[in-house]
């Protein structure tokens, strides 16, 4: 790592004047990107500004069919939270497949959100949810919000502060995870919305993305051989040493199979 100075915010406020001052800092909340990239000598910023203390990025609360998450929460504070089970089942289960338990109890929602890595969990939560993201300056619609690989509509110096999700009618996550990172291979958020059915995929293209021909059989019906006919593209998707692009394809296809068996109660 190269020398660097570190600065404990005491308030949102001063975490974006420390931003706005050095164009080079960087904001730490748990770490799990940021330091392996600064280990790797990846990124090599003048001031690293923690913000996982303040408690204006923390707390969970449900209220007016509204569920609202700090972007300081970490993966376990989500997964075993009792206000996420009653409201979202889902996020609280696809949270606690985030990574291994040190990633968990590190982790937070923001930093995950704001890194947009490709294969993340959250995402896939957030965009299938419909859900709005917060910060220190404006609320960015999940549609809005993500841009592709690691690319996100945040601004120079913006912070995430919350998370808010519609509660939906029903909500299922299911994943195919790599057996040694715990990141998607492929993963598929299906909800049932007040204003339709989303489907959000993870893992298995260069971004998360709506996959807009399955919510149109959804739509119609909610029975798995709908999916058979849902078009997909498997040229869009990544290919790498783990998978081919029709291998992804076809592991899309199983993962929403298995989380419309999870939204009827079937295992």
């Amino acid at each position: 790592m190269y020398a660097l100075n570190y600065v404990k915010a005491r308030s949102l406020e001063e975490a974006a004047r420390m931003l706005a001052s050095h164009p080079e800092a960087k904001v730490l909340a748990g770490g799990m990107t940021l330091v392996p990239t600064l280990k790797q000598r990846l990124a090599r910023p003048s001031h690293l500004v923690d913000i996982l203390q303040l408690a204006e990025l923390r707390g969970i609360a449900a209220k007016g069919g509204r569920l609202s998450i700090g972007a300081a929460s970490r993966h376990d504070d989500v997964a075993t939270s009792v206000v996420v089970k009653k409201a979202i089942p889902a996020l609280a289960e696809l949270a606690g497949l985030i990574g291994d338990p040190q990633v968990r109890n590190m982790g937070t929602i923001g930093g995950s959100l704001a890194n947009n890595d490709p294969a993340a969990d959250y995402p896939a939560a957030v965009l299938g949810l419909g859900a709005t993201v917060f910060t220190n300056r404006r609320e960015i619609a999940a549609d809005e919000f993500f841009q592709g690989l690691f690319a996100t509509a945040l601004e120079e110096g913006e912070i995430i502060t919350r998370v808010v999700f519609a509660v939906p009618k029903r909500a299922a996550y299911a994943k195919f995870h790599h057996p040694a990172s715990g990141y998607a291979m492929a993963g598929v958020f299906i909800a049932l919305t007040r204003d339709g059915v989303r489907v959000a995929v993870t893992g298995a293209g260069p971004g998360v993305f709506r996959w807009k021909a399955a919510e149109s059989a959804l739509s119609k019906s909610l029975e798995p051989s709908a999916l058979e006919g849902a078009a997909l593209d498997a040229s869009e998707l990544n290919q790498d040493i783990h998978a081919s692009r029709d291998y992804r394809a076809n592991l899309v296809r199983v993962m929403a199979k298995r989380a419309l068996a999870k939204l009827s109660g079937k295992k």
